[in-house]
């Protein structure tokens, strides 16, 4: 596919739109997971404090007084608490100029900042070159930023917030009524089958084994990518989280980031996997099934 100077000029821009969106998505890794441990500590004080087993004053929570959220407080260095200037936070450039350290207290700032706005430029331009300016393009963009921001919840926390695994959903859902993707019926088929195969094989594994091996946020995640392809491609999905979960873990080992004995939730792998299969199902769909 050639360049076109309005495609060229399109992929540009959105590509920049990436970055900037990557810095923001940067918080929300951060915050939503906090923002869920503080709801879920405010809800565990309140029935104690409601069954009489505590007091209130023995649960009083300083720092829960304040507000929490995406928006406030500000950005600031955990360690010296150095407010970030709006100059200190332009996506990747102020990463090089800051060499990689606050500029207070110089402890290092995690290269993943840069790398994640990295990540969402790249794929927002992919999209857009792609799929170019159509209403999908919109959704999909939207369904990225979600799938990035759960793949490094699910690293950090082992854990899937309902608030992004449903709103991936729901934006399936609203992308088929659109008729942008596949019909209604077959975004509810998929939804089902989805939630439902990683459901049974949860429970297979648990009576088999008496352990856990994922969690209900990869049953809601693959049931998001049910209402976006339909029930077939989600064999193809499986085979792809798989074999990114192999070169992942591989990759990770050889570079001694990844410890042997540690592991990587599954997570990560439906998202990389789903993402794939999303946007090369034709291709993927004929060659895994093809031979059926």
């Amino acid at each position: 596919m050639v360049l076109s100077g309005e495609l060229f000029l399109f992929t540009l821009t959105v590509a920049l739109l990436g970055f900037l969106i990557g810095s923001f998505l940067n918080v929300v890794i951060h915050r939503i997971p906090m923002m869920m441990f503080r709801e879920w500590t405010t809800e565990a004080s309140q029935f104690l404090i409601e069954k009489g087993y505590v007091s209130e004053s023995a649960l009083t929570i300083p720092e829960q007084k304040n507000a929490y959220n995406l928006v406030v407080p500000n950005s600031a260095c955990p360690v010296c608490n150095h407010q970030i200037r709006w100059y200190e936070n332009i996506p990747i450039l102020s990463y090089l100029w800051l060499r990689g350290k606050c500029s207070d207290c110089k402890t290092p700032i995690s290269i993943r900042y840069p790398l994640v706005e990295l990540l969402t430029g790249i794929v927002f331009g992919y999209t857009a070159y792609r799929f170019g300016l159509t209403p999908l393009t919109g959704f999909l963009l939207v369904l990225s930023c979600l799938l990035i921001a759960m793949t490094f919840i699910d690293i950090d926390h082992k854990l899937l917030p309902d608030s992004l695994t449903y709103m991936a959903l729901w934006l399936g859902i609203v992308a088929s009524l659109a008729g942008l993707t596949i019909p209604l019926e077959q975004a509810i088929i998929g939804t089902m089958a989805g939630y439902l195969s990683l459901w049974s094989v949860y429970w297979g594994f648990k009576l088999l084994t008496g352990k856990e091996g994922m969690g209900y946020g990869d049953f809601k995640l693959l049931a998001a990518f049910g209402a976006w392809l339909g029930w077939e491609p989600l064999i193809v999905l499986i085979l792809m989280a798989s074999l990114s979960g192999v070169i992942l873990s591989v990759t990770l080992m050889a570079t001694k980031v990844l410890k042997r004995g540690e592991s990587i939730p599954f997570g990560p792998y439906l998202a990389i996997g789903g993402w794939i299969t999303l946007y090369f199902q034709d291709t993927l769909v004929a060659w895994v099934l093809a031979p059926y």
